[in-house]
């Protein structure tokens, strides 16, 4: 059996390399003729899988080891008898810590003594947007709820809902939803002229989510006009050629790796294996624990001198700290539009190793309680 696969897809061979012959190819450029005699097809967003790919081939399933499914043609595969896994919410918690970072350094940036001052909409909440609710719930963040979709289906019995103006009322406004064109609640262009004029000089707007569903020309002339918003990007339309114009513009730039944690990445890669081992009619032995190596930091310590904020912000940015990856981007966008293209490219496939809180142990010495649930409630390991 052939098992073609995006070269940048982790440990293959650990989780796929017993069912069968692995051929590695470039995801971003992949050709009909690589996937012909393939069985089976793995990859990742940057790979449009469709008829022009994939008819005459003889592949039988596809997995993406990503959350998202519109770079796929789910209809032509159903119809041509083709099974077809995704790995939704495999990478969650990698975005909600990017996110988690961002509004960290924001509230630093804000002067802010208690970052939990900010109220905070996200739009979009589903894994991702879910998850992060549910964090910063915890930490005692105002959050306020906007998915159109949930509401309809839920109504009563789901979370309270509010409409997308109240949401991009919040001091920080988050995008998490899907990438959808068509029917009442579509997402391309959901933030547009209109949605950016409401948005002023004291609110953030952060975008890891999909590049399409904010309107990256409107979003230019925003940033050029009176009292703008502070604007983080992780994702933007037209990858790999992105507007080195926008980037310069916004607070913070990353190469859409905001779920690019280890963690996120193995997941994703488990959880495809497990849909192969299972078409396979294969047992399902393999867990991504059994893969992950040592982090490179594995301990920080705490004395009861240390100040509740500070401390925080410490542990969190030594897991991750955006502001590295936006120099790097920065860095890349020189060069004609083939060489920004890409390097943004390289960066995602030459991304270094990032690990999640979990893999941090926190040792407290004397702390408050306060300080202890806090550090639970950012996902840290804790020794008391």
């Amino acid at each position: 059996m052939l098992i073609v696969a995006d070269e940048n897809i982790p440990l293959l061979d650990s989780f796929f390399g017993d069912m069968g012959e692995i051929r590695r190819v470039n995801g971003r450029d992949l050709s009909p003729g690589e996937v012909r005699d393939a069985d089976i097809l793995l990859v990742r967003s940057v790979t449009r899988v469709d008829q022009r790919l994939l008819e005459g081939s003889r592949v039988r399933f596809v997995g993406t080891t990503t959350i998202g499914t519109d770079h796929v043609d789910l209809a032509w595969l159903e119809a041509n008898g083709i099974r077809f896994s995704a790995a939704p919410g495999c990478n969650a918690n990698s975005v909600v810590e990017y996110v988690l970072s961002v509004l960290s350094l924001y509230a630093e940036r804000r002067g802010l003594a208690d970052w939990s001052d900010l109220s905070v909409g996200i739009i979009g909440v589903g894994n991702v947007g879910g998850g992060l609710a549910a964090r910063l719930d915890r930490l005692g963040f105002t959050v306020r709820l906007c998915d159109p979709p949930r509401a309809e289906r839920e109504g009563e019995s789901g979370p309270e809902f509010v409409s997308l103006d109240e949401a991009l009322a919040c001091d920080v406004v988050t995008l998490h939803t899907p990438l959808t064109r068509e029917g009442p609640h579509a997402t391309h262009h959901l933030i547009g002229e209109r949605e950016l004029s409401r948005l002023g000089a004291g609110q953030l707007l952060i975008n890891s989510g999909r590049g399409e569903v904010v309107d990256s020309a409107a979003l230019k002339a925003r940033l050029q006009a009176p009292q703008a918003p502070t604007v983080v990007l992780d994702v933007w339309e037209r990858e790999p050629r992105i507007d080195p114009e926008l980037v310069e513009r916004v607070w913070l730039a990353t190469p859409h790796i905001a779920g690019y944690s280890l963690e996120g990445k193995v997941q994703g890669t488990e959880m495809i294996y497990q849909a192969v081992s299972r078409f396979l009619g294969l047992p399902v032995r393999k867990k991504a624990g059994q893969f992950l190596p040592e982090p490179a930091l594995s301990k920080m310590s705490f004395t009861g001198a240390a100040d509740e904020g500070r401390a925080l912000s410490l542990a969190l940015r030594a897991c991750y700290d955006p502001r590295q990856d936006d120099a790097r981007l920065r860095l890349a966008m020189a060069g004609d539009a083939e060489a920004r293209a890409a390097a943004f490219d390289r960066l995602r496939r030459d991304y270094p190793v990032r690990r999640e809180c979990s893999s941090l142990k926190i040792q407290l010495k004397g702390s408050s309680r306060s300080l202890q649930d806090t550090f639970r409630a950012m996902g840290f390991k804790l020794k008391i």
